[in-house]
């Protein structure tokens, strides 16, 4: 693999953006082609059967092609913050999180980075790298760039965010969300097959799709889960979660935004679930937004 070509006009998302990241230009993901990550260890705030008791092996890679204006991640989604590393440290970080007992490697937000962390993978595979591999992304992903990586993981953890394109247009600048994130659904679900777990009931393969409720809009949730139990039956795990954060100033045009989710909003459409007859789930208990899931970004790891 060529790894140079994807990033000298890179279309690795849908943006499509062209952006030559090779000679530093920022695309739509805001970091250039050098790896910049901004945490890697053990992380245990995953859905069970991902984290289990022992943590999942998460890498928090900077940068996001999506850009949400809610992000909870926003301190890195930015491309402000991070460490530059290489593609040989990378795969020795892949291999200290299985030294440090990870139940998998769980690459968060990948996707602009997908033929560095390929490679990457590979040569942790030759010195002995055996966990599952888990790609946790938006849900905005290509099919060019999801087909590139389907060789390489195990468990696909994608968001899918939107149902209404002007609702995803207004919020995260796309309103090609739905139209993507189901193109590539369909191909991670082809992809993976149905999920399998081993004794301890941990995911070994398969696919879990998320969904963050957000304050005012459980009408775009409904017709999210709604879609995707339609489409996927029990071929799915649907995750839907309660942890909306708040940013530290109004988002222009979204009062609801500023607030969290209240304990009704997500209860209503945990109760739209169930009634339409999804088995295969997560919900989340508990407060309807906990700062414990989002971790210090602080190079840990790197």
């Amino acid at each position: 693999m060529d790894i140079s070509a994807y990033y000298k006009s890179c279309r690795l998302c849908p943006r499509s953006c062209g952006a030559d990241r090779l000679d530093g230009q920022l695309g739509r993901c805001r970091v250039p082609a050098q790896i910049i990550a901004a945490r890697a260890a053990l992380h245990f705030w995953e859905e069970p059967c991902i984290s289990g008791d022992c943590g999942s092996g998460a890498v928090f890679f900077s940068g996001c092609s999506l850009g949400c204006l809610f992000c909870q991640n926003r301190e890195i989604s930015g491309g402000q913050s991070g460490k530059e590393i290489s593609i040989e440290r990378l795969a020795e970080i892949f291999l200290e999180l299985q030294g440090k007992g990870a139940a998998n490697i769980n690459l968060v937000t990948p996707d602009h980075y997908a033929p560095s962390i390929i490679k990457a993978l590979e040569l942790a595979r030759e010195k002995g790298l055996a966990l599952p591999v888990l790609c946790n992304c938006s849900g905005y992903m290509s099919p060019e760039t999801q087909k590139m990586l389907a060789d390489y993981v195990d468990i696909w953890l994608p968001d899918f965010k939107y149902y209404d394109g002007e609702l995803a247009g207004r919020l995260s600048g796309a309103p090609d969300y739905f139209a993507a994130a189901s193109a590539a659904l369909a191909e991670m679900v082809r992809a993976a097959g149905p999920a399998v777990f081993d004794e301890d009931g941990m995911i070994r393969h398969g696919v879990i799709v998320r969904h963050l409720v957000l304050p005012g809009h459980t009408g775009d949730s409904m017709q999210v889960i709604r879609y995707l139990h339609e489409t996927y039956g029990n071929d799915i795990y649907i995750s839907i979660m309660n942890q909306y954060t708040p940013p530290a100033g109004p988002i222009s045009g979204f009062p609801e935004l500023s607030r969290k989710l209240t304990e009704e909003e997500y209860d209503q459409v945990v109760d739209f679930a169930v009634r339409i007859g999804v088995e295969n789930g997560f919900i989340q208990e508990g407060e309807t937004a906990e700062e414990s899931f989002i971790p210090p970004f602080d190079n840990e790891g790197l």
